[in-house]
C-alpha cells in the first residue's frame, strides 16, 4: 500500500475517522462503523487497542464502559472469552448485537483497504506490533504517542519502520531528539489551546513542511473543556460555517484532519479543492 506521504500527494488532503463513523444504532470503534466511514471516503480509520487480562488485543476505548456497554467496569480486567460475550451499546445505551471486535478480527477486515492509526497502544506496541505482522499490514498502520523518552524508546526497539507522528501538545520540544533515533518519523499530530500556540506558528509549520512532514489536526471536539485545535472543530463545521473549521485546518497546511463527521468533512474539502 502507498505510504500516507504518497497518499496525500495524490488525494489532497486526508480524512480521518475518529473510531469510524458512529451514530443511531452503530457503536464506534467497531466493523460496523469502520464500513460507514470508508463508503464515506475515509482514507484513516482511528482505533484504539487494550489487552484483556489473559493477553488478547481487543478494539475498545478503555474508560468509555458505562457509555459503550452500560457497565461500569475496567473491560481491560476481564479475560477474552468474557469480553467476546459482551454486546456494545447505542446512544441510548439499548445493547446491539455488535460485539467488542477483537484486533485480529478487524485487521482481517480492514486488510488492504486503508491506514489504521492505533491509537491508546503505546504500551502494548510489542504485542500489537506482532498482530500487525503476523497479518502482513505493516504498510497500513500509522502510530501517534506522546514524545516521552520511553515512548519514544518503545517506537525505537518494536516499530521502527512503521509511519510514526508523535503528539506534540503546544510545543515540539522533541524533534531534535527523534530525528536522532531509529524511527520513520512522517509528521506530527498538533494539539493547540490557543491561534498564538508555538505549534500553529506559520515559521514552525513551515519549518516541518521543508522537511517533508505531514501534520496531523484535530476538528474532533472530545472534550468541549479541552480545545484541540483553538476552536476550529466538528461543531463550528457543522453549526455555522466548515470555512471557520475543517477550511481553516487545511487553509494552515494540515495534511489529515480527524473528524467525527466523515461524509460531511470529505464532501466540504472536495467542493473547495482541498481534496480531489
Amino acid at each position: 500500500m502507498e505510504s500516507i506521504i504518497e497518499l496525500r500527494k495524490k488525494t489532497g488532503v486526508l480524512v480521518a475517522a475518529h473510531r469510524g463513523t458512529s451514530g443511531g444504532n452503530i457503536p464506534p470503534n467497531s466493523i460496523a462503523a469502520f464500513d460507514i466511514a470508508l463508503k464515506e471516503g475515509a482514507d484513516i480509520l482511528e482505533m484504539d487497542l487494550f489487552q484483556s487480562i489473559d493477553g488478547e488485543l481487543f478494539v475498545f476505548h478503555t474508560g468509555m464502559e458505562p457509555s459503550h456497554l452500560d457497565r461500569h467496569i475496567r473491560i481491560e480486567r476481564y479475560t477474552a472469552g468474557e469480553i467476546r460475550q459482551m454486546r456494545l451499546c447505542n446512544g441510548d445505551l439499548q445493547q446491539t448485537f455488535l460485539p467488542v471486535n477483537s484486533f485480529d478480527d478487524v485487521l482481517e477486515h480492514l486488510k488492504g483497504k486503508c491506514k489504521l492509526n492505533l491509537d491508546r497502544s503505546i504500551n502494548i506496541i510489542e504485542p500489537v506490533m506482532k498482530a500487525v505482522k503476523k497479518h502482513g499490514m505493516e504498510d497500513q498502520i500509522l502510530m501517534k504517542s506522546d514524545p516521552s523518552d520511553q515512548s519514544l524508546k518503545l517506537i525505537e526497539a518494536y516499530a521502527p519502520t512503521i509511519d510514526y507522528m508523535p503528539i506534540f501538545m503546544e510545543e515540539d520540544l522533541a524533534s531534535d531528539k527523534i530525528e536522532k533515533m531509529n524511527i520513520n518519523y512522517i509528521g506530527a499530530e498538533i494539539v493547540f489551546e490557543k491561534e498564538t500556540s508555538p505549534v500553529i506558528q506559520e515559521s514552525y509549520l513551515e519549518m516541518q513542511k521543508k522537511k517533508g512532514r505531514i501534520l496531523w489536526g484535530n476538528a474532533i471536539l472530545y472534550s468541549s473543556r479541552v480545545p484541540l485545535a483553538a476552536g476550529h472543530t466538528d461543531d463550528v463545521s457543522l453549526t455555522d460555517d466548515p470555512a471557520k473549521g475543517w477550511g481553516w485546518l487545511a487553509d494552515k497546511g494540515f495534511d489529515i484532519i480527524q473528524t467525527d463527521w466523515t461524509k460531511h468533512c470529505v464532501d466540504y474539502l472536495k467542493e473547495n479543492n482541498y481534496r480531489k
